[in-house]
């Protein structure tokens, strides 16, 4: 049994032949009723012609190119204007006749190939049916043979419109799609620094002061777990990335996953960053992107300070107040990605889209005192 609620999209996804054929077949049904025989298209005062075997030619000329006016729109037009012209000078004015506005306006739209020169047969093709309609003494003249001919001509300019107009909106969608998969790669772009190059920064720190802990097993030991530590959350926060690339992935989580900032501090100090963390009020129950945001200012500090201030000291600062959170990191150091070598400034850029995106406002740069500071102010979307 054929579910009725599956006959719209059954309908969409049929092939278009089909889709059109109901518009033919009811102009075709339409010239064969009895008393709408003379209801066409009239052009010019001829005497009408009762119906017969040539007329039900006429109507199949008019009538069935319609079915195929979407996938071979030259051919529909050129039928369907030679039966309109035998239609005219048989004087028949079958219903049939009025598929010529729709093959016209058909054409204009999907017609993609030779469009000049079928608009230019057409309109030759047009002088001879007015000729013969005027030595049949249609009485039309010039005037009506001019002003249906500028009908037509609004039928086919009508078809271009819709034509240009679908065009420039699939431009619009192209467009749309492409920034939307610029700003999708962007955004992982910038997860993947914010993630790979903390943990992988630490790890590398660690192992460097390793180096020099030979005469000391505890340290050492102490150390090498850390860096163990460190790869394993860096594994473990690659993979919540990873499964949130995936198609098969829950669309619930709304923002990338992170973790306690006072849990970023101590990996920090264990780094051997000497870090100073003071935190005020809760954060709010609605406050998820902007506590994620938070999340990564610090983490993009403390990297900055672990790459190029290894050793100074370092303050972060982070207040969660009824509108927003203000997270303020400084360093004794220059902590610039751009004031040190092989910097590219990108986790700073990266920081300052973040934030803003949510509304909130963002600076980077060197203190007067000397040292480096890092400031977001991000709304958490709640009312106080």
């Amino acid at each position: 049994m054929i579910d009725i609620r599956t006959i719209p999209d059954r309908w969409r996804r049929a092939d278009v032949t089909v889709r059109d054929f109901p518009l033919a077949l009811a102009l075709m049904l339409g010239s064969l009723v009895p008393g709408l025989e003379e209801y066409g298209t009239r052009l010019g005062d001829l005497p009408s012609h009762p119906f017969d075997g040539l007329a039900v030619l006429v109507v199949l000329l008019e009538c069935l190119p319609l079915a195929v006016r979407r996938r071979w729109p030259a051919v529909c037009v050129i039928l369907v204007c030679t039966g309109f012209a035998i239609d005219q000078l048989r004087g028949y004015h079958l219903v049939a006749s009025s598929a010529l506005p729709f093959a016209l306006v058909s054409a204009g739209i999907y017609l993609e190939r030779y469009r000049r020169p079928i608009m230019l047969l057409l309109t030759v093709a047009y002088l001879p049916l007015a000729r013969g309609l005027d030595s049949l003494g249609s009485g039309e003249g010039v005037t009506g043979f001019l002003t249906f001919f500028l009908a037509l001509i609004l039928a086919w300019g009508l078809g271009a419109w819709l034509r240009q107009t679908r065009r420039a909106e699939a431009e619009r969608r192209l467009r749309l799609e492409e920034s939307t998969r610029t700003a999708e790669r962007t955004r992982i772009a910038r997860e993947l620094h914010d993630v790979v190059t903390h943990h992988v920064t630490a790890m590398v720190v660690q192992t460097e002061a390793a180096r020099y802990l030979t005469a000391a097993p505890e340290r050492l030991d102490q150390t090498l777990a850390a860096v163990t530590d460190t790869g394993r959350r860096a594994i473990s926060d690659l993979r919540q990335m990873l499964d949130l690339l995936n198609p098969d992935h829950g669309t619930a989580t709304g923002t990338p996953p992170v973790g306690e900032i006072s849990a970023l501090i101590e990996q920090t100090r264990r780094a051997g960053q000497p870090v100073e963390f003071t935190e005020e009020g809760r954060p709010q129950e609605a406050a998820g992107s902007a506590e994620a945001a938070a999340y990564r200012v610090v983490q993009e500090a403390l990297t900055n300070a672990l790459k190029y201030d290894h050793g100074a000291p370092t303050a972060v600062h982070v207040h969660y107040g009824a509108r927003e959170i203000i997270v303020k990191i400084s360093s004794d150091g220059s902590g610039s990605n751009s004031a040190s070598p092989g910097g590219s400034g990108r986790g700073l850029a990266g920081l300052r889209e973040r934030v803003e995106v949510l509304g909130g406002e963002f600076s980077a740069g060197r203190l007067p005192e000397g040292g480096f500071a890092v400031r977001a102010d991000i709304p958490n979307g709640t009312l106080s």
